[in-house]
């Protein structure tokens, strides 16, 4: 369907990092928290003694927070899936890991399968082929480990360039992944209003549509060169006109660049202060990221160019995803939260920007301003399900959809996160999959929080990996409240994610009745105090019901809400005919995430 043409998935293993080799870890860096951990070989990381281990660049988050990838060789090949991330404080304590693979490799490393056979085999993978590079030898984490090639092939498919990696067995000839690099997917504005102001260069008595503060930012037509002119004016307002596509462009990077760094904490789009080249002009109905630069194509009436906003924040929200650990080479499943990640942070730059009503205002429809095919927006994040066939609940059939129906799932989570279930600023309501309710953190938090799941990211990356990552990047960065880790799993939960093993499991509280058992007479009331305690975790708000009450009686707390550790007194009003008999009244905590009980036995007698 047309409705799938735009807003595209690209993965790219282009950003590969200058490594400081860690063999074993015994060249780490004196006295670097995260290299003393790796060097300590401790069980998470489920090494073995062919295992060597490569030391990545580190990303700085907010709060102080250090995330340093490292990549793993075995018996001195590559491992695909073998990648890790330590997160550290600045004062050096290591707060948690996030680690791919799951066992020890003990796999053989001599091939039964030739590398230009594994070379023919990729080859058939692509119909038009340019170029194949030299395969490469790599153990992939599965189980004990399977041997592979990786062969990157050059060429297209329906019209599109390609770059597509495909993972052949070593031992069987099988294809067992593929991963293509690229996937469907002061000037005058025609979406953002007029006039914008956007960074331009001025070269001699020209000027050019090249940002000057944003490095490597800049704008132009289909070959790549950035539009110039005579003067520092730029288009005319047109949805056809291509100066007028690459001044919504410039805006919109320029938006997305900003957003990074005061809401994220991050210094460009990959973390190092560098931006990326944009073309306009796409003689398609289409727009995507191929691991160089941003292109973006026409709507398909050719009225309005696919520019707006969120489209090209989107296709920048690619590169966010690429430039953090474990990159973006992946299955398909993968694929779908980069899908959604694009969309998030469109969300997040439109969130940021604020645009009145009459332009592009903030809101959480994927493409609405450019509006592809004349049918409105391909995804709603807040209920998936408007656009048929898109999930609001995560199920078995979701990591084999396609990217741009699969991302719904972690959408639909994102959304809750940010607004929650009933929204009270004009954003519209998200109804839950396991009919919870859910108050949002806001847009900034949740974006904090997302920044910081990806920054955890690894090269396997499925649903619960992202969960459980977003968990521990709620309480590495809020790690005084209860609040942030709760809505994140009662998010995660709302959307039907399952939880994974090593989840962190804390926030946790009890409830008690004090005393336990009364007694009453018709007629009468009764009162008992409530208790709850901290079992794990900072203090968190819990709301207070009674269960179980037979007709004719009622309760009421006095508070009905209270912050963990704190008390409430638990009133019990006896109907005049309430029959005699013991009664169990279940006395129920109900935290974000949690809930938890405790009993009061009730005696009504004369």
């Amino acid at each position: 369907m047309r409705r799938n043409a735009v807003l595209v998935l690209v993965t790219s293993a282009v950003c590969v990092l200058v490594a400081t080799s860690v063999p074993g870890s015994a060249n780490a860096a004196k006295g670097d928290p995260a290299d003393l951990l790796v060097k300590a070989r401790p069980a998470l990381l489920h090494s073995s003694p062919e295992d060597a281990y490569v030391r990545q660049s580190p990303a700085e988050g907010q709060g102080g927070l250090r995330y340093t990838p490292y990549t793993r060789t075995y018996a001195g090949l590559p491992v695909y899936g073998g990648d890790f991330v330590v997160v550290s404080t600045a004062a050096g304590e290591v707060l948690s890991t996030s680690v791919s693979q799951e066992s020890p490799l003990d796999v053989a490393t001599t091939p039964r399968l030739g590398a230009a056979e594994a070379a023919r085999v990729a080859r058939s993978q692509l119909p038009q082929v340019s170029s194949i590079a030299t395969p490469r030898l790599v153990v992939m984490a599965e189980g004990r480990g399977r041997l592979a090639y990786e062969v990157l092939v050059h060429g297209a498919v329906s019209g599109r360039e390609s770059k597509l990696h495909v993972f052949v067995d070593a031992l069987t000839g099988a294809v067992v992944l593929k991963s293509d690099e690229v996937k469907a997917g002061v000037g005058n504005s025609y979406y953002n209003g007029n006039p914008v102001t956007i960074g331009t260069m001025a070269t001699g008595s020209s000027f050019a549509m090249i940002d000057p503060v944003r490095r490597n930012v800049r704008c132009g037509g289909p070959n790549g060169s950035a539009f110039t002119g005579p003067d520092d004016s730029w288009g005319n307002g047109s949805g056809t006109n291509l100066e007028t596509a690459c001044v919504d462009t410039l805006f919109a990077i320029d938006t997305e660049w900003d957003m990074l760094k005061t809401w994220l904490g991050r210094d460009g789009f990959n973390g190092a202060g560098d931006g990326y080249p944009a073309r306009v002009g796409l003689n398609d109905v289409n727009a995507y990221w191929n691991g160089v630069n941003t292109v973006f194509g026409h709507t398909s009436d050719n009225l309005r160019q696919l520019t707006a906003m969120d489209v090209v924040a989107h296709e920048y929200g690619h590169i966010v995803f690429a430039t953090t650990p474990g990159l973006d080479l992946g299955d398909n499943e993968k694929a779908i939260l980069n899908e959604s990640t694009g969309d998030i942070f469109g969300a997040l730059t439109e969130q940021y920007a604020n645009e009145p009503a009459t332009l592009d205002p903030p809101d959480y429809t994927v493409g609405e301003e450019v509006n592809v095919d004349g049918t409105g927006p391909i995804r709603y994040m807040y209920k998936p399900s408007l656009i048929p066939g898109h999930p609001d609940c995560f199920s078995s059939a979701v990591p084999s959809m396609p990217p741009q129906v699969g991302a719904g799932v972690q959408n639909h989570w994102f959304y809750l996160l940010a607004e929650g279930s009933n929204p009270t600023n004009g954003q519209p309501p998200s109804p839950t999959c396991d009919s919870s309710s859910i108050v949002g953190l806001g847009a900034r938090k949740a974006g904090q929080i997302y920044m910081g799941t990806l920054l955890r990211k690894t090269s396997a990356w499925p649903h619960t990996m992202a969960r459980r990552a977003s968990l521990q990047a709620a309480l590495d960065m809020f790690p005084s409240s209860c609040l942030e880790y709760n809505t994140v799993k009662a998010a995660w939960n709302a959307v039907r994610v399952p939880a994974r093993a090593g989840e962190p499991y804390t926030c946790d509280f009890s409830v008690s009745v004090s005393p336990a058992a009364a007694s009453v007479q018709p007629g009468r009331t009764v009162s008992v105090t409530v208790g709850s305690a901290v079992v794990s975790g900072a203090p968190q708000q819990i709301s207070l019901y009674a269960r179980g009450l037979p007709a004719g009686m009622t309760a009421s707390f006095s508070p009905s809400s209270i912050t963990t550790g704190a008390t409430s007194t638990l009133t019990v009003t006896v109907g005049a005919s309430t029959p005699s008999g013991t009664y169990p009244i279940t006395v129920l905590g109900d935290g974000v995430a949690l809930d938890h009980t405790a009993t009061l036995t009730l005696t009504v007698a004369p």
